[in-house]
């Protein structure tokens, strides 16, 4: 087991890594912000808003809306579910992915969606008959303040969907812990 990291920086996004502690996580395809696009938005300075609008327009190939790519990363996201961590929310947009997670003592963030990631791409790339990156390098995270802030956090991640018009309810989303919890 690894010691907590705190704050720190691989160089791109600033995360935070501590025990026990509820973090919400989004992290992309690597072609789902046109190049130009993602320049701009670091550039100006938006907030994570913007930059959810965005993905939520569909860009790039959207391995995601296939179910059986979809599939692959719901099988990362729960295999530790229990164990390293907690799972509270997710949602698996065609571009995107959302997690909200309590992360167990001795688990570092950072391995965790390493973890999703490398067994989701390597799986995905194999099914597709295809080569390359499929995620973004980094992702984002932020941590859960307090009561206010998971509430509306975990509605936002699990309305994703419908927000961005793919869906009429939540529950509706067959790759979602709305849908998962409904289903149950």
């Amino acid at each position: 087991m690894k010691a907590p990291k705190g704050w720190h920086s691989r160089g791109y996004l600033p995360h935070l890594d501590s025990p026990q502690l509820v973090q919400t996580v989004t992290f992309r395809l690597a072609d789902s912000l046109p190049h130009a696009v993602a320049l701009e938005l670091k550039d100006r300075g938006d907030d994570g808003a913007r930059w959810e609008t965005v993905l939520d327009a569909g860009h790039g190939a959207c391995w995601l809306n296939d179910p059986v790519v979809a599939g692959l990363v719901e099988e990362a996201l729960l295999h530790f579910d229990g164990d390293r961590y907690q799972l509270i929310a997710w949602c698996i947009m065609p571009n995107h992915v959302h997690v909200m997670a309590e992360i167990g003592d001795g688990f570092q963030l950072g391995d965790i969606v390493a973890s999703w990631k490398q067994f989701s791409a390597r799986m995905a790339n194999r099914y597709l008959g295809r080569t390359g990156p499929f995620w973004q390098v980094d992702y984002f995270d932020r941590y859960v303040r307090d009561d206010a802030h998971f509430v509306v956090a975990m509605q936002y991640i699990e309305s994703n969907p419908v927000q961005a018009g793919l869906v009429a309810t939540a529950e509706a989303w067959r790759w979602s812990s709305a849908w998962r919890r409904r289903a149950a």
